[in-house]
């Protein structure tokens, strides 16, 4: 089980600790080749495989991931201890050669430290692999640098992938992630519409804020480490509602269970259709039928 420490002061004496260093958002293919190095480097030596993390995003970027979701896919990888730094206005200005001596060094002690050759640091983001180098030998400690990988002649990174899950390009986004574009949410009350349908729906508040664009899509839904199959709607309700506000609902195919508060994981696999007004609740009713069948056909062929 990984522990997650959130904040510096909390820190205490870890054994041998081998730190991968990054914001991780998105814990894509790139990522996790750091990940699992500092897992196996740290068994070699009977150490501590420890992630050293940032929340919120540095750069306020939106998130690929929530930093809860992050740190569920983390763990996974057989991390021990993830260390999460709260990126606020006095962590802002510290220094990149403070925040190696001061946290790195004096607080984790770290023995290796692993990290991305592009990822940066400290005070305007002046610290880098570069500044690391330089304070092995007067510090000692060793560094491991991971050159950025490419695909398709294009650098993986979050920014990118944001991109691809923003613009609907499942595909190429999961080919980067190493697994589907996914959503973590908290299942909440709605109007119970999709009940009064016939078809009773998981409302869900996610946890972070890059979805796929408004449509139906074949999902798989991971729930209590359980995996389901169901379609997912993300949109307004323009057959009933003249609403903007956009919307997260799934239907679970053979779920009847009460998973209110629960947390759901949603992994986007195909999108069935575009969000479209039907004239009549009897229309939507027949196109959810339609739905649900061209999911069922996906899986079938997608075991």
């Amino acid at each position: 089980m990984m522990k997650v420490i959130y904040g510096i002061h909390k820190i205490r004496k870890l054994k041998r600790p081998v730190v991968a260093l990054g914001v991780f958002d998105g814990v894509h293919s790139a990522h996790i080749r750091i990940l699992k190095a500092a897992v196996q480097k740290a068994r070699r030596l009977k150490g501590t495989a420890v992630l050293v993390t940032f929340w919120p995003h540095p750069q306020n970027q939106p998130s690929i991931y929530s930093l809860e979701h992050r740190l569920r896919l983390v763990s996974e990888l057989g991390i021990d201890v993830s260390i999460v730094v709260h990126f606020n206005k006095a962590f802002f200005r510290i220094s990149a050669e403070d925040f190696v001596k001061k946290i790195l060094l004096k607080k984790i002690k770290a023995e290796y430290i692993l990290v991305g050759k592009n990822f940066r640091f400290g005070h305007k983001a002046k610290g880098d692999y570069n500044l690391l180098g330089k304070l092995t030998k007067q510090y000692n400690f060793k560094l491991k640098v991971f050159p950025v990988i490419k695909i398709n002649s294009r650098p993986v990174s979050s920014t990118y992938i944001r991109r691809l899950i923003i613009r609907g390009d499942l595909a190429a986004a999961r080919k980067i992630l190493g697994r589907p574009v996914s959503v973590l949410g908290t299942v909440t009350r709605g109007d119970s519409l999709g009940r009064r349908l016939g078809f009773p729906t998981a409302n869900i508040d996610p946890h972070h804020e890059v979805l796929p664009p408004s449509g139906v899509y074949a999902v798989r839904v991971m729930l209590d480490r359980r995996s389901l199959k169901g379609v997912c709607y993300i949109g307004s309700k323009p057959t009933f509602k003249n609403e903007s506000e956009e919307m997260i609902e799934v239907y679970i195919f053979n779920f009847k269970k009460n998973i209110y508060t629960k947390y759901l994981e949603i992994n986007f696999l195909k999108k069935i259709r575009k969000e479209k007004k039907l004239k009549s609740s009897s229309a939507l009713i027949e196109q959810i039928k339609r739905d649900i069948l061209k999911a069922q056909v996906y899986f079938s062929l997608h075991k």
